[in-house]
């Protein structure tokens, strides 16, 4: 099982190539050149995969080829890829299964017919942690009702029709709103929309084509560690310093996009081996003053003074590095 996602890198510059496009940015910068990153980790969060594509890449169409490549690359017979809501579409869910590949897809609950909102409401509605399951189009749908998902979701839509209601009595001030639109003479409430959402409070929607022989909990339970790209993705843009990239060739942001791939390999490694985050593995070990380098290939040593604390020697030990 690998779980894979997408962001996006800018530029600090408004030129475009054949690379660097301006499209869609997850940083609010869409008047700048970009890429778009694929991102491919394991269940522990431990990057296995990348690639980079053009900077109007609809990020939809970036799961195929990169779980593709990976399954063939790797000799997988059976392999199952968690991914956000963005990678759902009827064409994606028929090339996943073409090359003989398993998936559990977060839902646009928006998006289901208002029939199928009515029968899911209807059965699990209420119920603190209830799951269906039924057949649809893109595959077996898996809904939960989360009492707490429930309160938060119902401070959110009341949120927005506030807003909305604001924009109704001051036309003037009038912005983007989620329940607003357009009526015959002024702005309104979007009722059916309103209506929907209503029905939708606490309710969560998975798609996957894994059979019933898993448990309904456990494919819910995967999709929940996506989070592991998401966390991966900050790391590299914080703690790694993926930007910003002076490059500007094809070859050369491919090679600083490798080196930010295999830094990110291995503070993950570290983060494993030691169970601590990686901020606090390169705060305890900046504060080894001097040490015995050993050059493995000719045996050679250098002896310094040593000042190591107990912490870091601990560290050190769980990575296997000598000292």
């Amino acid at each position: 099982m690998v779980f894979y996602d997408v962001t996006t890198l800018y530029y600090e510059s408004f030129v475009s190539d054949e690379l660097r496009k301006p499209g869609f940015s997850k940083d609010n910068k869409s008047q700048q050149p970009q890429i778009v990153l694929g991102l491919v980790v394991t269940a522990e969060g431990f990057p296995v995969s990348y690639e980079v594509f053009e900077g109007n890449k609809f990020e939809g169409h970036t799961l195929i080829p990169v779980i593709r490549a990976f399954k063939e690359k790797h000799g997988a017979r059976t392999l199952t890829v968690v991914a956000d809501a963005a990678m759902i579409s009827r064409d994606n869910v028929k090339a996943l299964e073409e090359n003989g590949l398993r998936y559990i897809v977060g839902a646009r609950m928006g998006n289901i017919s208002p029939k199928l909102i009515a029968k899911i409401e209807s059965v699990i509605g209420g119920k603190d942690r209830a799951i269906l399951r039924t057949k649809t189009g893109l595959g077996n749908l898996i809904c939960d009702f989360s009492q707490k998902r429930y309160a938060k979701d119902k401070r959110e839509m009341e949120k927005q029709v506030k807003k909305a209601e604001k924009f109704i009595l001051d036309p003037a001030l009038a912005k983007r709103a989620k329940f607003l639109k357009n009526g015959d003479i002024a702005y309104e409430l979007n009722q059916e929309l309103l209506g929907k959402a209503k029905l939708l409070l606490g309710i969560k929607g998975y798609y996957t084509n894994i059979g019933e022989g898993i448990d309904d909990q456990m494919i819910i339970d995967r999709y929940h560690s996506l989070w592991h790209v998401e966390q991966a993705f900050r790391v590299a843009k914080s703690d790694l310093s993926t930007r910003p990239i002076f490059h500007f060739k094809k070859e050369a942001i491919q090679t600083h996009m490798l080196i930010c791939f295999m830094a990110l390999a291995v503070s993950k490694y570290m983060e494993i081996k030691t169970t601590l985050p990686l901020r606090r593995i390169i705060a305890v070990l900046k504060r080894i003053t001097d040490a015995i380098l050993i050059d493995k290939i000719t045996s050679e040593e250098t002896i310094i003074r040593m000042d190591i604390h107990s912490e870091a020697r601990e560290i050190l030990e769980k990575l296997g590095l000598q000292y």
